[in-house]
Order: C-alpha cells, then structure tokens, then sequence
C-alpha cells in the first residue's frame, strides 16, 4: 500500500518536512517513491507548498494520505479539488 506522508529533512530545533509517497512498510526517512510537496512548520508565510496535479493522481491510484497530510491537504485545497473529481 502506498501512504503520502511527511519525511523529516530539517535540522534539530528547525524542522522540515517533504510531502511523499512511499510504501507503507518503509521507515519515516527512508526509500520514498515520489516527492510531492513541502511543509515548514516554523515558517510564518507559505508553510505547505504542494504539486495539485501529482497528488490528485496519487489519491486516485489508491494511495491513502496519513492524518497530518490529509489536514494539509485540506489546508490547501487540495482535498477539495479531490473531492470535486472523484465526485464526477
């Protein structure tokens, strides 16, 4: 199965984090399939940078989001445009 998920690339005290797909068995910054996006909690302007396209085809392939990247996606609208497509 192949989860989106985030990958910890940030130093200590300054995380960052890359949006992925990855198989669900490999470990958090390990082998990864494709990069998507990237997320930087510390950052006060434009925190979730996103690929649309590439994550909507990656949700319709059957890849499941975790709980975190399913809020930023929804942050970002992506969810929405995902939602709008699978509904037509």
């Amino acid at each position: 199965m192949v989860k989106i998920r985030l990958q910890r690339i940030g130093t200590k005290n300054e995380p960052h984090y890359r949006i992925v797909a990855a198989d669900h068995r490999s470990p958090r910054d390990g082998k990864f399939i494709d990069i998507l996006g990237q997320y930087h909690p510390i950052s006060k302007t434009n925190q979730v940078v996103v690929k649309d396209d590439e994550i909507i085809g990656w949700l319709k392939k059957g890849a499941q989001p975790t709980n975190t990247v399913r809020d930023l996606l929804k942050k970002s609208g992506v969810w929405k445009k995902y939602t709008a497509s699978a509904s037509k």
